[in-house]
């Protein structure tokens, strides 16, 4: 496993970070014990979920399996960096969703409650608040900060200007501010290359891409290996959508004597900006067979021909559209 400084932190991760959403609707708790002691064993040490994470409202279903599973000791805890999320509903009152200092604090300590432990080393807004002003949100996470129950700060689905305005206003304040942005980001969904690609690197953010495979669609034909939580239904339905797109792409994979799902990793961590995929394998198989895509190295002919198979934005705003 290659590792990374994520952003501009000292803090060192895996270039896979493994993502958690499947346990417990789709993994048993079993397997998904085995899925984190094989992501210890090859060196993935980036682990990453959400309190609404397990589809029971309120309840932080995979928080408490990832919680059950570090209470076994063997130094688990201190072997990987937990991320975790706020701002979905975590129950039917007016304050427990959004990013009020109100929720933040409430949904930290129960985070913290479920995961069994006493700090979180990412902790990340699943979404931008509109309604909440930031110089309360970073005032609420300044205060956990201080108190140990927090070391880094990320987005997730932000836009570039408010990557900036956080970013700025926790300047005034001798912040450290966002550190990471989690986006949808792969060969087929390419705008945040138009204003958040340029605004990480700008204030020194490493990018986690979530859906790196587009649900497995990018994994190739049904028929194919599969890595995603999309039934096949879906991945048929890209497949049909993308159908001329997807017959070049396999047949670029099938010259290089690659899979059409680690290509796809490996062209998201060809990009310096990019601290790596999340991938959400349902089984430990599935985890170790990923690793192919650290060893492909892209040529720029490679680069070239996927970039007209799978055309991005034109490049960064606002050269991309203004001429």
């Amino acid at each position: 496993m290659k590792h990374k400084h994520l952003g501009r932190t000292g803090l060192i991760v895996s270039q896979f970070c493994l993502g958690t959403m499947n346990f417990g609707p789709y993994t048993t708790e079993p397997d998904s014990y085995a899925i984190m002691d094989k992501a210890l064993d090859l060196g993935v040490n980036f682990f990453d979920t959400a309190n609404v994470y397990g589809r029971k409202k309120g309840e932080g279903v995979t928080e408490q399996i990832i919680g059950r599973w570090l209470a076994q000791g063997g130094g688990r805890r201190e072997k990987i960096v937990l991320a975790t999320k706020v701002y979905n509903a975590m129950g039917d009152g007016h304050n427990d969703r959004r990013l009020s200092a109100y929720h933040i604090r409430s949904a930290c300590d129960e985070s913290l409650r479920r995961l069994q432990t006493d700090h979180l080393d990412l902790y990340q807004f699943h979404h931008i608040d509109r309604e909440t002003p930031w110089e309360e949100i970073w005032q609420a996470l300044e205060q956990l900060v201080q108190a140990g129950k927090v070391l880094y700060v990320g987005s997730s689905n932000f836009s570039g200007w408010q990557i900036a305005q956080a970013c700025e206003t926790a300047r005034s304040r001798h912040f450290m501010g966002l550190v990471s942005e989690q986006s949808l980001y792969n060969l087929s969904a390419r705008t945040i290359e138009l204003e958040v690609v340029p605004s990480c690197r700008a204030y020194g953010m490493g990018i986690i891409a979530w859906s790196p495979l587009a649900g497995g669609g990018l994994a190739g034909s049904v028929t194919g290996a599969t890595a995603g939580r999309r039934s096949e239904d879906a991945r048929q339905q890209f497949y049909t959508k993308y159908q001329a797109k997807m017959e070049a792409y396999e047949s670029l994979c099938k010259e290089m004597g690659e899979k059409p799902a680690d290509v796809a990793l490996a062209w998201l961590l060809h990009n310096p900006v990019v601290t790596g995929p999340i991938i959400g394998p349902r089984t430990a198989a599935q985890l170790e067979g990923s690793l192919r895509a650290l060893e492909i190295t892209l040529s720029p002919e490679v680069l070239a021909k996927l970039d007209a198979i799978w055309p991005g934005p034109g490049g960064e705003a606002p050269e991309a559209y203004a001429w």
